[in-house]
């Protein structure tokens, strides 16, 4: 694979950012109008996604992509269900907070030992994520938000996973394939049939920002360092809060800002590297 130019580079990190924060934006616009319900909606864009990325596939599936595709499932259905009632913002928020923290529990796991910074901002982070939960606090639910936070644990295992492959492409082709069919009874949880408008949504979502989405995204970020990879993510709470203010109306609370700043800050925090001594 020919590597990027940096000018390209960082035009195709722009277009994934905007993909995440997309993804964030059609769920809301299609679950919380109840133009779809969750159930359909995961099973939707889990389709589409795996038949816009049937040309990448060069090759059947594998025991070993299923580990990607279970954690692709998890995180979309989690992600699908939490949106129903999570503002974008808010969800955003949740969701990348627990991406990094799962990422660094990985690491620990696999014998990396964070710095003292790496753990004040591992604590700063969480700590915006319990503002969220606090009793009064205009943030989140409880049981959406923390089915959000499976989302993101999901998704950041899926990333580990996804880093780890010699052809992002292929393997993300195949995990779309082998989690599409395990969604379909999903749609039995419904309580109706989608409309015509949450069903082009879901599949704007599933072929769009996410099949084409992840592709585009694991094509820059073996170019990336893995600080600068999680850091780029940051960017899509920001981008999906002003998308849901200047798109679905959604209000922009104080608890909202809040828990951002003290979630984005500490993940910035644990991204910082140690002055060599």
């Amino acid at each position: 694979m020919a590597k990027a130019n940096p000018l390209s580079l960082a035009l195709l990190t722009g277009l994934a950012i905007l993909a995440f924060a997309g993804n964030s934006l059609l769920a809301r616009a299609a679950l919380a109008d109840g133009a779809i319900e969750a159930g359909a909606f995961s099973a939707i864009r889990l389709a589409a996604g795996a038949l816009i990325l049937l040309p990448f596939l060069k090759s059947r599936p594998r025991v070993s992509d299923i580990k990607g595709a279970a954690s692709l499932l998890i995180y979309i259905v989690g992600f699908s269900f939490a949106y129903l009632t999570l503002y974008a913002a808010t969800g955003a928020l949740i969701l990348f907070g627990c991406v990094q923290a799962s990422v660094m529990a990985i690491g620990i796991l696999q014998g990396d030992r964070p710095s003292a910074r790496g753990w004040l901002g591992l604590l700063i982070a969480l700590s915006g994520l319990g503002w969220l939960f606090l009793p009064g606090s205009q943030g989140a639910a409880i049981i959406p938000a923390a089915t959000m936070a499976l989302a993101g644990i999901a998704w950041g295992v899926y990333t580990i996973v996804g880093r780890g492959g010699r052809d992002p492409a292929r393997n993300t082709a195949a995990n779309f394939l082998l989690a599409a069919p395990f969604a379909l009874p999903l749609v039995l949880l419904d309580s109706g049939p989608p409309s015509a408008w949450g069903v082009g949504l879901a599949i704007a979502s599933g072929a769009v920002t996410s099949g084409l989405g992840y592709v585009i995204w694991y094509r820059v970020a073996p170019e990336l360092t893995l600080a600068t990879t999680a850091t780029a993510q940051l960017a899509t709470p920001v981008v999906a809060a002003l998308g849901g203010a200047l798109l679905l109306a959604e209000p922009l609370t104080l608890d909202i800002a809040i828990a951002g700043g003290l979630i984005l800050g500490g993940i910035l925090l644990t991204l910082r590297r140690e002055p060599a001594g």
